[in-house]
């Protein structure tokens, strides 16, 4: 029997795409992640797909209430906070060093050189950054769980939804710009770019102990 969607749950399903589009769009360590793989047309769909997958997981995983729990675990949030900045920081010096070496698109294609290595970089950059928790598990999360059980389905839907959108259309995206990044010139800012952007997202994780010192 073919179920129809209520007014309710439609309702609850935009709001789903809505929020996820105000929280996944702002610039951040997987967003130039898929970018980057994305001019490079090397293994970027996989990458999407694995930064796609694992927002769908930890975006059921809030709407399911988990998000509460993990926000209130002090030491899940440390390790969070410490292994996030480390990584973000180690990326971001990788990225500086391509700068001050740019070679333009041939010369840069296979950077990562296997699979294997574009799919662990994936995703420690994706469960390393704890942004990624707070914007899924906690944010997304703690809005979904206000729904009634019906309605709260179809939010992570619309949720999920965008979250496929988003990275098939950064990577998709990425094609059009491939003629710009055939210019080391391009390759440089770009790599300075994400190194600057990865180095602030690091020290925002760290700032509370910063500014207690």
């Amino acid at each position: 029997m073919l179920t129809i969607i209520t007014t309710a749950q439609l309702i609850a399903l935009i709001k789903g795409l809505a929020t996820s589009a105000g929280l996944i769009v702002a610039i951040g360590a997987q967003n130039a992640f898929v970018l980057t793989q994305g001019l490079r047309r090397q293994y970027h769909w996989p990458v999407a797909g694995i930064c796609a997958f694992f927002d769908a997981v930890l975006i059921t995983v809030g709407v399911a209430g988990m998000g509460l729990l993990i926000s209130q675990s002090a030491i899940w949030m440390e390790i969070a906070r410490w292994g996030g900045a480390l990584f973000l920081f180690w990326y971001g010096l990788n990225s500086l060093r391509s700068a001050l070496n740019p070679k333009g698109m041939e010369a840069d294609e296979q950077s990562l050189g296997s699979l294997a290595k574009a799919v662990m970089t994936t995703v420690l950059i994706t469960l390393l950054n704890p942004h990624v928790y707070l914007d899924t598990v906690v944010l997304l999360g703690s809005i979904g769980g206000q729904y009634p059980e019906s309605e709260r389905v179809w939010f992570a839907v619309g949720a999920i939804a965008f979250s496929c959108i988003w990275f098939a259309s950064l990577v998709v995206g990425a094609k059009y710009l491939q003629p710009v990044f055939r210019n080391p010139k391009a390759w440089q800012v770009l790599d300075l770019i994400v190194c600057l952007m990865m180095w602030a997202i690091a020290v925002s994780l760290l700032w509370p102990i910063i500014a207690a010192l």
